[in-house]
């Protein structure tokens, strides 16, 4: 399996002076998502928690909901056709013969799972660069989405500003590789009062969100309703889409959000905090689980 960093040569130069050293980076690999033996996609990521990326991006796509709709992951080989059905649990599994690189991954639908029609060259909505207008995206979310953006069965979600504030430092805290390569996003799964569930790093933080659900469904924990989602850098459309597939109803980012992914929130019910820096932050949608003060009698 790859490696998550890698040793590379660089010339440091520092008040002037020049030495020459080995440096941390973080590892990227492409790894190509085969749904029943069909390639699906291909997603640039740091290697690890590869079954759980590839769980994580089918539910964004609506084909996956339950954990009981997933028969099997596998690596296989990349020219592989024929792939054998492993149960999960099981040592990681290689279907085919030849060099593997890890790179490469067979997602197997349960008997009975609907299968999409699974082509390279299909429409993904869940791209800002899909050329599908903002209506569009949005009817497509609302019609694929399988669970309800929910406060949860304890009741109605009141999350105190002081308790979104500490978030990015605790994300932050739980990005060990970071650490060592300064180059990886993150992305981490807070309990209402605050308690760390899960957190995962990628070169794309919207691997890093795929692998804190695809890791969800496979526990069997979806939906993942009175939660939080914070996510380093910005609020894109797509991210907020993953939020809400998998009934996520907060997700905060210490950037900005975009338009489309403010309209998302809106439609759907999700509470959308954006520019969350010290004890600054900007509630786009949602503001009914922020515990607000009272607002000044002229707003």
């Amino acid at each position: 399996m790859g490696r998550v960093t890698e040793r590379r040569r660089v010339i440091r130069i520092r008040d002037g002076a020049v030495t020459a050293r080995p440096d941390t980076l973080v590892a990227e690999e492409p790894l190509e998502i085969r749904l029943n033996g069909k390639p699906l996609a291909i997603t640039m990521r740091t290697p690890g928690d590869d079954f759980a990326l590839a769980a994580g991006f089918l539910v964004s796509e609506g084909v996956l909901g339950r954990s009981d709709e997933l028969a099997s992951i596998v690596y296989c080989a990349g020219a592989t056709k024929e792939l054998p059905v492993v149960t999960l649990g099981a040592p990681p599994a290689v279907a085919g013969g030849g060099s593997n690189t890890y790179n490469v991954v067979d997602v197997r639908l349960a008997p009975g799972v609907p299968v999409p029609d699974v082509t390279l060259e299909r429409n993904v909505y869940t791209t800002s660069s899909c050329g599908l207008c903002g209506k569009a995206s949005l009817d497509a979310v609302r019609t694929t989405a399988r669970h309800p953006v929910s406060d949860g069965p304890e009741g109605p979600m009141r999350l105190e500003p002081a308790l979104l504030a500490s978030l990015p430092d605790r994300l932050r805290e739980a990005q060990r590789v970071f650490d060592r390569t300064g180059g990886l996003h993150a992305a981490a799964l807070f309990s209402a009062d605050g308690e760390l569930l899960d957190a995962r790093e990628d070169v794309g933080r919207h691997n890093a969100v795929d692998k804190i659900v695809g890791r969800a469904l496979q526990q069997g924990l979806l939906p993942l309703s009175g939660t939080v989602l914070m996510v380093s850098g910005r609020a894109s459309f797509e991210l907020a889409q993953k939020a809400v597939m998998a009934g996520i109803p907060v997700l905060a980012a210490v950037s900005a959000p975009s338009s489309l992914a403010v309209d998302l929130a809106a439609e759907t019910g999700l509470t959308l905090v954006g520019f969350l820096r010290g004890t600054s932050m900007n509630v786009y949608a949602g503001e009914q689980r922020i515990a607000l003060r009272e607002r000044a009698a002229n707003d």
